[in-house]
């Protein structure tokens, strides 16, 4: 039997066998745990990662709101290394929830997708 974890592991590498991030287009990846929300901008032709952003910092409000704050600090932390268009990749995740208002707060911050 395969626990959530496996679960959402499997669905993963089957996200990242189709999407790949390059120096024109990087890969917007999300990282949920059950206190904090992570996000990364990453080349993957080069495997570096080019910007980041997490809740850790943000004290006041709720993770819905926090999320929505990561949104914005990874766009504004792509456009300080000029990126504007990227790749989503929900990392296995559905696309619901904290998720989904991390890419609403990244689309409201200007980058694309």
């Amino acid at each position: 039997m395969q626990n959530k974890t496996d679960k959402r592991i499997r669905l993963k590498r089957k996200i990242r066998a189709k999407i790949k991030g390059t120096a024109e287009h990087p890969r917007l990846t999300v990282f949920r745990s059950n206190k904090f929300i992570y996000a990364q901008v990453i080349n993957d032709v080069t495997g570096e990662t080019l910007a980041q952003a997490n809740d850790l910092e943000i004290i006041k409000g709720k993770k819905t709101e926090k999320a929505k704050e990561v949104g914005k600090m990874i766009s504004e932390a792509c456009q300080r290394a000029q990126i504007t268009k990227v790749v989503f990749d929900r990392n296995g995740f559905k696309y619901t929830g904290r998720i989904k208002l991390v890419a609403e707060g990244a689309r409201a911050g200007g980058l694309e997708f």
